[in-house]
């Protein structure tokens, strides 16, 4: 799976520009492209992919509540009436700048699922936390707190994005090894909990400054499922070759 969080970018215009660029220089997709929109584009941009097998669209957020008086949020019964497929709940924006944890985030996960939307779980420690040494024990709790309450059904529903917070928009990487070796962990945490055909089933993706140039090595990864892309989704010049190196 190629995925692309635009975070807060691109007009309406400039997105629908965005999208059928990138759906046009790809053509059909070897796997699921997901576009990762602002709010006021969703149904914009579903009304492109519709016509397009192999891509999709996501939510940056969710509500966790199913209606009432919280003025600018969306539910997923919104969302799903929409005909949104998936949505990204946990990522380390929402983490730092809303105070997002893992027991809000479990909440809004078990809402995506039983609205019929799939969710793109992100977790991922801070650069302290990695030199620490504390990684494992920091992504296992995410996990464990995030995830582990599910149903294995419902398991096999959700996406997994590792995020290592440090190399997010900061032009640093993550090493090959690094994210085999996180990807891993992250697999057998979710076989010792739901069993090793869910785990071997579940589709993690990584996040943190892929690139065209990175994006080949990264995936031949083995516990490297594809990409959750930031700036390079911004254009289809970047965007598109890490689709095809998929």
């Amino acid at each position: 799976m190629a995925a692309g969080n635009w975070k807060m970018n691109t007009t309406p215009s400039e997105g629908q520009a965005l999208a059928e660029g990138i759906i046009t220089a790809a053509g059909p997709p070897a796997t699921k492209v997901v576009f990762g929109v602002p709010a006021i584009q969703l149904m914009q941009i579903k009304e492109i992919t519709a016509k397009h097998e192999g891509y999709y669209v996501a939510a940056q957020n969710m509500h966790h509540e199913d209606k009432g008086a919280y003025t600018g949020e969306l539910s997923a019964a919104m969302l799903a009436d929409a005909g949104i497929d998936y949505v990204i709940l946990g990522h380390s924006e929402r983490r730092d700048y809303f105070g997002e944890d893992d027991h809000l985030i479990n909440t809004k996960i078990n809402k995506a699922l039983a609205a019929g939307i799939l969710p793109i779980y992100c977790c991922g420690e801070k650069l302290d936390i990695r030199e620490a040494g504390s990684h494992e024990m920091i992504v296992g709790k995410q996990i464990e707190q995030a995830l582990f309450s599910l149903a294995p059904e419902q398991m096999e529903q959700v996406v997994i994005a590792y995020e290592p917070v440090w190399a997010i928009g900061t032009g640093v990487t993550a090493s090959p090894q690094q994210a085999q070796d996180m990807h891993q962990f992250i697999r057998t945490q979710i076989a010792n909990q739901f069993g090793q055909s869910v785990a071997d089933g579940t589709t993690i993706l990584y996040g943190g400054s892929v690139k065209p140039a990175n994006a080949e090595e990264l995936f031949s990864m083995p516990d490297v499922d594809g990409g959750l892309v930031g700036g390079a989704s911004l254009s289809a010049e970047n965007f598109v070759p890490i689709i095809k190196a998929l």
